[in-house]
């Protein structure tokens, strides 16, 4: 969607990122007397780049996620992905995963629904576009790294949410009942037109601020 968008764009908004104080593992101070969850993916390595075909760049489905250490007295997992560097003041849900069993398990490629694709019919909650499924990753060229940062947390309840909650509500329900957390973060980035690369050139990573962005930048 955002693949025609001028680099100028991307680069009159570099410096305004959510930035990864602002994910729900950061905002909601889990950390301290709650165990930890461990997680990764077949698909990329924790802080590695995330795949084309996982993204609006490729076939846009979910990539595979697995997870262990769930504690004793979890009733079930939730799963909220956000992207740290979207310019905007939050971070960019682009998916909530409800009511994943409460043990060590994984979510294969593709489980969740995404443009294209009807997923395996997983409990899903709103994205950042009011969409359910995946919202696969989808930078302004120009803008720089952007992460992507997986959060499982495991709950003492069974949540029950009338129709399919945002992440307001989902903050709110992590704040009373998250008993264990963990997060896998991937990255993901547009080749930045205006700078000329060569064919075997390295792409040079440009570092990223976890400042606040204004109110009523653009979404990334």
């Amino acid at each position: 969607m955002l693949e025609n968008l001028p680099d100028f764009v991307g680069h009159a908004l570099r410096d305004q990122r959510a930035g990864l104080d602002q994910i729900a593992f950061n905002r909601i101070s889990a950390g301290a007397g709650t165990a930890a969850l461990q997680m990764r993916s077949l698909a990329f390595v924790d802080h590695g780049p995330i795949p084309a075909q996982y993204t609006a760049d490729g076939a846009g489905i979910s990539p595979p996620l697995e997870w262990f250490g769930v504690p004793p007295g979890t009733a079930s997992l939730l799963l909220i992905v956000e992207d740290a560097d979207a310019p905007t003041p939050h971070p960019l849900v682009h998916a909530i995963v409800l009511d994943l069993p409460p043990s060590d398990g994984t979510l294969p490629e593709g489980a969740l629904k995404s443009p294209d694709h009807e997923g395996q019919g997983y409990h899903t909650g709103r994205n950042s576009y009011l969409r359910t499924g995946w919202l696969p990753p989808d930078p302004p060229p120009g803008h720089g790294v952007h992460r992507y940062c997986f959060q499982l947390f495991a709950l003492d309840v069974q949540p029950e949410f009338s129709g399919t909650p945002g992440r307001d509500a989902v903050l709110d329900l992590l704040r009373q009942h998250a008993i264990a957390s963990g997060v896998l973060i991937g990255s993901y980035t547009r080749a930045d037109g205006s700078i000329p690369v060569a064919a075997d050139a390295a792409v040079p990573v440009t570092p990223v601020t976890d400042t606040e962005p204004p109110a009523g930048a653009q979404p990334g």
